[in-house]
């Protein structure tokens, strides 16, 4: 989204696998940043190899923020990454540096340009209650629940997978009114921030390459061991966080269900999907002024262009930048 008001961050997105982090890094080598994660997996404690958060020695040469904030039994909203993105933001600003946001999960980038409304208070004992039944339900039948409940926003809940249609849910039941209605007649009281949007485009065919070597590299590093720990320390299927793509897959693997060959497959079959909705929702949701990378170039061209971007717009803003001496 580009502005010629004030362009406050540089938001880095794309289908998962697409390099986001790797990008993210980069910039750092050339622009005095800050890295914030748009990513609604890696905001959970004990996640990191199935989440692919970025590892301990690169958060200590560039800052992070949006990791480790809450345990896999605890929900962690758009709207909450919206209000605390929002303070992350200031700060790095305040510090003269670049807060760069990098992730796929396309409704926490949109919570800060179209800024969601205030959330209706929703009875706790009841919410678990409706979120343990949804859980168990297949997807195609979330959808139609979805469509049955609030038909205005069914494409959008649908594209944002099982999560946010089972969120599309939940309100309904639980206020007497969809969350559409909720969304048009509670307007959020904050102000859309602008910035600079990249998205990282790469063919699907090389999507599911990248995809089938993250599954196999994930298992190798430890992701089993990972599993056993979180379901060991209580945490189960009805849990935000365990319901990512990789986490229900090796758990089922474990209890014996499938083979651990058997569960790698349903992960890589699984993510795959979740690309496609991806694709989807960047389509139809990102604006049309978002600038396009080709994510199979080389690292060092695709942070050149990001930069040319940023200095443009700034530049158009009457602004200007601090960088730091190129070393790609």
């Amino acid at each position: 989204m580009i502005s010629k008001l004030n362009p406050t961050f540089i938001a880095l997105t794309g289908p998962t696998t697409s390099g986001k982090t790797q990008l993210s890094c980069a910039l750092a080598r050339i622009l005095e940043v800050e890295i914030i994660s748009m990513d609604s997996r890696q905001v959970y404690k004990g996640m990191d190899i199935g989440t692919d958060k970025v590892l301990d020695d690169v958060r200590e040469q560039v800052p992070h923020h949006a990791l480790d904030l809450v345990h896999p039994d605890e929900r962690y909203s758009a709207g909450q990454f919206a209000r605390d993105a929002r303070d992350w933001i200031k700060e790095i600003i305040k510090r003269d540096r670049v807060p760069v946001l990098a992730g796929g999960t396309g409704f926490f980038l949109k919570a800060i340009t179209e800024p969601v409304f205030s959330e209706p208070p929703l009875d706790s004992a009841r919410l678990k209650k409706i979120r343990r039944y949804l859980s168990a339900l297949d997807y195609r039948v979330l959808a139609r629940w979805v469509e049955k409940l609030d038909p205005e926003r069914a494409s959008l809940a649908i594209d944002g997978g099982p999560q946010r249609m089972s969120r599309t849910i939940e309100v309904a039941l639980l206020t007497g009114k969809p969350l559409s209605s909720w969304h048009r007649e509670s307007p959020s009281d904050v102000a859309a921030l602008t910035g600079l949007i990249i998205q990282l485009e790469l063919p699907r065919e090389e999507i599911d390459r990248r995809i089938n070597d993250r599954v196999t590299y994930m298992v190798e590093r430890g992701l089993v061991s990972e599993v056993r720990s979180l379901l060991e320390a209580g945490y189960t299927f009805d849990d935000p966080g365990m319901t990512a793509t990789g986490y229900r897959e090796i758990a089922h693997y474990l209890e014996g269900g499938q083979t651990l060959e058997e569960a790698m497959e349903e992960i890589r079959r699984n993510t795959r999907r979740y690309a496609r909705r991806q694709l989807t929702w960047f389509r139809n949701q990102l604006p049309p002024s978002v600038c396009m990378i080709d994510a199979t170039a080389s690292i060092d061209v695709q942070a050149t262009a990001v930069l040319d971007a940023w200095i443009e717009i700034r530049e158009q803003a009457g602004l200007q930048i601090r960088r730091v001496e190129p070393s790609l």
